[in-house]
C-alpha cells in the first residue's frame, strides 16, 4: 500500500502500513503492547493502517497541544467508521462546528453542579444496595458485577430506568458495545455487523421510554427529563432521533468507561495494602451515617490522589482519533491531509519527566506539594482535552468516590488465588479473569 505526500518537504513519519485493508488493525486491537513496540522501533510519532485509515500515532503533551490548540484549523474530531455508524449521525461524538458547540451547552445541563448534587443520593442507595448483595453472595466475579452497578447507575440517572441492568436493554447494550471499534463490515455475522442489528433494538427500546416520558406532566430531573425541556438558540427542542443517539452515547460513557475505571480502582487499591490503609484511615474522619454529598466528598482529598492515580496508570479510554482537514507538520514529520491521528493517553501519562518510576502506583505524585497534573499542559489527560473534553467527566469522577467511599467504610475483600489480572484492553482495560473476590463486610 504506497500512499505518497507530494506537498511537504519533510518525510512522512517511520512506521509500517501492514496488510490489504485491514492494515495493523487486528495487531491494534489485539495487541497490548502495540503502542510500546512501535514507539521503541519508531520513536513517539509514527505512522500505521488502522480502521481502513492511514494513522499518524502521537504521544506527549506537546503533541496533545499541538493536536487541541489547532482543533478546526488542521483537525476535526472523528472516531474511526465502525465507531461513528454505531453512535449514529446524530451523536455529540460525530457533530461538527457550531451544531457540536450548541449541543454540547444543551447536553452540558445534564452535568452542572446542581444535577450533580440531584444525582449523588440516588447514586449513594445503589452503591449501597450492590455492596450488600456482594456481602451476601460472599465470592464473586467483581468486573461483571461492576458492570450491572454502572449500567444501573446510568440507565437510571440519564433515562428513569430502574434495574436497567436485568433488562433486555443491557444485553443489547453489551453486544453493541463490542462491535463500536472493529471492522466496519456489516455481514450478519461479523461483530460489526451484530452490533448494527443491536442498535436499532436499542433505539426503538430508548424511543419507547422517551414517548413515555413525553407523556408525562413532570418531564423529570434526570438527563432524560433535561434535554427534553432543553431548547437550541431558536427555541427548538431536540428531535426524537437526535435525543435517542444522544441517550445512547451516555448510556456508554456513563457505563462503559465507568466499569473499566472503578474496576481498575478495585484492583490497584487491592495490590497497594499501604495505600488502602491510608485511604481508609481517612474515611475515619466522616460521619458514617451522614449522606455523601458533593461538598464532603471534596473533603476527602487522598481519595482524590488515589483515584487521580488510577486514570493515570490505567485510563478507561487509551487515546483520541482526529481527522486531518488541512495538510500539516509536527515533530519533523508531515502529516497529510485525509489522515487519521490518534493521540495517546496511556502514553503520554508514562512520560519519565512528568512521571517519574511511571509504572508505580503511587497516588502522592498529585498531593498539593507535588500536583504533577498541573505541571505541564495536556501531560494528564485521562478524559481528554481541548473543545472535545469529557462532557461527563465531572459525573465520572462524582460516581468514582461515592462507590470508593461506601467501600472503604464499610467492607474487606480480598483476591482469589489463581487468576489472571493481566488486562484486556479493548474497548476498555477490564481483568482477564474478570477479578474474583472473596467478599465480607468490616467487623
Amino acid at each position: 500500500m504506497t500512499i505518497t505526500n507530494t506537498k511537504s518537504s519533510l518525510p512522512l513519519p517511520p512506521g509500517n502500513f501492514g496488510l490489504p485493508f485491514v492494515g495493523e488493525t487486528i495487531s491494534f486491537l489485539t495487541d497490548n503492547t502495540f503502542a510500546e513496540t512501535r514507539e521503541k522501533k519508531y520513536g513517539k510519532i509514527y505512522k500505521s493502517h488502522i480502521f481502513g485509515s492511514p494513522t499518524v500515532f502521537l504521544a506527549g503533551a506537546e503533541a496533545n497541544k499541538f493536536l487541541f490548540s489547532n482543533e478546526n484549523k488542521y483537525f476535526t474530531a472523528t472516531w474511526p467508521k465502525s465507531t461513528r455508524i454505531l453512535l449514529g449521525p446524530n451523536s455529540l461524538s460525530v457533530q461538527q462546528g457550531s451544531l457540536h458547540q450548541q449541543r454540547r451547552r444543551l447536553l452540558a445541563q445534564a452535568f452542572q453542579p446542581r444535577a450533580l448534587a440531584n444525582y449523588a443520593p440516588t447514586m449513594e442507595s445503589i452503591t449501597a444496595s450492590y455492596l450488600e448483595k456482594w456481602e451476601k453472595m460472599d465470592t464473586l466475579t467483581w468486573y461483571p458485577q461492576i458492570r450491572d452497578y454502572t449500567f444501573d447507575i446510568a440507565s437510571r440517572l440519564f433515562m428513569g430506568s430502574n434495574g436497567g441492568s436485568q433488562t433486555k436493554l443491557a444485553s443489547l447494550f453489551e453486544e453493541w458495545v463490542k462491535g463500536l471499534f472493529s471492522i466496519p463490515l456489516s455481514l450478519p455475522w461479523t461483530r460489526f455487523g451484530k452490533s448494527l442489528r443491536c442498535r436499532q433494538k436499542l433505539l426503538q427500546h430508548i424511543e419507547e421510554i422517551v414517548l413515555q416520558r413525553q407523556q408525562q406532566q413532570n418531564l423529570g430531573e434526570d438527563a432524560l427529563g433535561i434535554l427534553l425541556q432543553a431548547r437550541d438558540e431558536d427555541g427548538n427542542a431536540l428531535p426524537l432521533d437526535e435525543l435517542k443517539d444522544q441517550i445512547l452515547l451516555l448510556l456508554f460513557a456513563g457505563h462503559e468507561t465507568l466499569t473499566s475505571a472503578i474496576a481498575s480502582f478495585c484492583l490497584l487499591i487491592t495490590q497497594n495494602p499501604n495505600v488502602l490503609t491510608r485511604a481508609r484511615e481517612e474515611q475515619k474522619q466522616f460521619s458514617p451515617t451522614e449522606p455523601l454529598t458533593t461538598e464532603n466528598l471534596k473533603q476527602m482529598t487522598y481519595l482524590e490522589q488515589v483515584l487521580k492515580e488510577v486514570l493515570r496508570l490505567i485510563p478507561p479510554v487509551g487515546g483520541g482519533f482526529r481527522q486531518v482537514i488541512q495538510d500539516c507538520e509536527f515533530g519533523g514529520y508531515s502529516i497529510p491531509k485525509g489522515w487519521l491521528v490518534q493521540y495517546q493517553i496511556g502514553k503520554t501519562q508514562q512520560d519519565e519527566t512528568i512521571y517519574p518510576e511511571h509504572k508505580n502506583f503511587d497516588p502522592d505524585r498529585f498531593a498539593p506539594e507535588n500536583a504533577v497534573d498541573k505541571q505541564k499542559i495536556f501531560g494528564y489527560i485521562p478524559f481528554g482535552g481541548g473543545m472535545r473534553e469529557c462532557l461527563g467527566k465531572e459525573f465520572a469522577r462524582l460516581e468514582m468516590k461515592i462507590f470508593a467511599a461506601k467501600l472503604l467504610r464499610s467492607y474487606e475483600w480480598e483476591l482469589l488465588p489463581e487468576q489472571d489480572l493481566s488486562l484486556v484492553t479493548v474497548p476498555t482495560p477490564n481483568p482477564r479473569d474478570g477479578l474474583k473476590i472473596k467478599f465480607w463486610h468490616l467487623v
